[in-house]
């Protein structure tokens, strides 16, 4: 039994039944494949509800309509761990204290608690920290939250953090992170790569302009975590060429994607608690 929002394990595209069926198209919610996946502005169409004679109309959905319960999750914990930390003292304007940050996760050199890898990508040092990453993955979340399913993409974002955490320690590993950033370059890699294999432009999209700013702004200001960024953007990358990329040039064991993403955090995971 599955869910509404969920895709059964053995999906298959409708229009090549021969093919595994990642994705849903948000107009009509049909099973298609990466090579029917056409890039809209919310997800992804199927080729007949975009520039088709046929239009479904009984099977038509509204694409806000559906619920993120994933990323409204994720969102709530963060800013609650935000209110914690301001409730014990740091305040919520300027910059937290380092001290606060490291008591409750935050990632730094000599301190390898097993759980700061996690920890470190819920916490921010500032009001404007948090609203700009929040904001960032509402805009981006859901569209992947649906597409991947709840439980590929609550992987995945985990995936994205712990990998940011790795990317932190190996450039800086003297310095404290915080923050959701690597989670957030994760879903721009992603982004990314699932328009690139739809066959549409970044640069017409405006996403290539999002990159480069936020790149920009990685390589140029020194609070920045830069390994934090790029660790996190390497890991939607990969995971972006599994889930939409590779199933493209043939047929992929189902679980494939899950496989590497655990395999993935794993080792990133064990390499910065190395590290630390």
């Amino acid at each position: 039994m599955t869910s509404k929002n969920q895709m059964p394990a053995d999906a298959t595209c409708y229009r090549h039944t021969n093919r595994q069926g990642g994705v849903r198209c948000q107009r009509c919610d049909r099973n298609i494949c990466p090579e029917c996946m056409i890039t809209a502005s919310v997800g992804f169409h199927c080729p007949e509800c975009v520039g088709s004679a046929r239009r479904p109309t009984r099977i038509e959905r509204n694409p806000f309509s559906f619920d993120p319960l994933v990323v409204k999750s994720l969102i709530v914990v963060n800013v609650i761990l935000f209110v914690v930390g301001a409730g014990m003292g740091d305040g919520i304007q300027g910059q937290i204290s380092s001290e606060g940050l490291i008591i409750r996760g935050g990632l730094f050199s000599g301190f390898p608690e097993w759980y700061r890898v996690i920890t470190s990508g819920f916490l921010h040092y500032g009001f404007v920290h948090l609203a700009f990453n929040m904001y960032a993955l509402w805009l981006l979340g859901p569209s992947f939250e649906r597409t991947m399913g709840r439980f590929r993409f609550s992987l995945f974002y985990f995936s994205a953090v712990i990998t940011g955490s790795f990317g932190a320690m190996l450039w800086s590993p003297n310095s404290l992170t915080v923050g959701a950033s690597g989670a957030i370059f994760g879903l721009l890699g992603l982004a990314t790569v699932a328009q690139r294999s739809s066959g549409y432009s970044i640069w017409r999209s405006g996403l290539g302009m999002i990159l480069l700013l936020n790149f920009v702004l990685t390589f140029t200001v020194s609070s920045i975590s830069v390994g934090g960024h790029l660790g996190g953007f390497a890991a939607g990358l990969i995971i972006g060429w599994l889930v939409f990329d590779l199933p493209k040039r043939g047929q992929i064991p189902m679980y494939l994607p899950e496989i590497v993403i655990i395999f993935l955090s794993g080792a990133s995971y064990i390499g910065t608690l190395a590290i630390s």
